[in-house]
């Protein structure tokens, strides 16, 4: 295992401690959560830099990345329905995009990784999550919520353009 899959790999450190801090949160728990959930997400960044700078892209690590960047974001999804700060559906919907991708992509000779919707799905979850994390006055209650749904389109949308048949290039079509 090179560098960056033992940084990815460390991202999921960070899942239990976000479960155990934000099983019963206070403001000064919340907050510690917060910081390690950045912490975490920032790794997603650093791994993936890492690997193409280094040149140890490898087919392990793109599919442990995507693999531990679900189990990032699904963890205080799940803990925020429970907080009652979301809607389970709006996760459920999460959850299934996350599903389908996951099985979808099992079935393809070549592990390719993500594209940039899948990124920008990534990035507002991440915002999205942050924003529901962070003790903030009630005045935030409306931009993380808008933040959530954001990014429960986005990450809708780019997995049917996932799932959508790719145009062909000219080396495919000159076959």
């Amino acid at each position: 295992m090179n560098l960056p899959i033992w940084i990815t790999v460390s991202r999921l450190f960070g899942v239990p401690l976000l479960l155990y801090l934000l099983y019963q949160p206070t403001e000064q728990t919340r907050w510690i959560a917060l910081v390690i959930f950045l912490i975490a997400a920032g790794t997603d960044w650093l791994d993936g830099y890492l690997a193409r700078k280094l040149n140890q892209v490898t087919d392990l690590g793109k599919f442990l990345d995507p693999l531990v960047d679900k189990l990032l974001v699904l963890a205080p999804l799940l803990s925020l329905i429970e907080l009652r700060l979301i809607p389970a559906w709006g996760v459920f919907l999460i959850l299934a995009r996350e599903l389908t991708i996951a099985g979808w992509r099992v079935n393809q000779a070549t592990i390719s990784g993500a594209n940039i919707w899948g990124k920008l799905k990534t990035v507002t979850q991440i915002v999205a999550i942050a924003l529901l994390i962070a003790p903030l006055s009630p005045a935030w209650i409306l931009p993380s919520l808008i933040a959530f749904w954001t990014s429960v389109a986005l990450t809708l949308l780019s997995g049917a353009i996932y799932l959508l048949p790719q145009p062909a290039t000219d080396t495919q079509e000159a076959r």
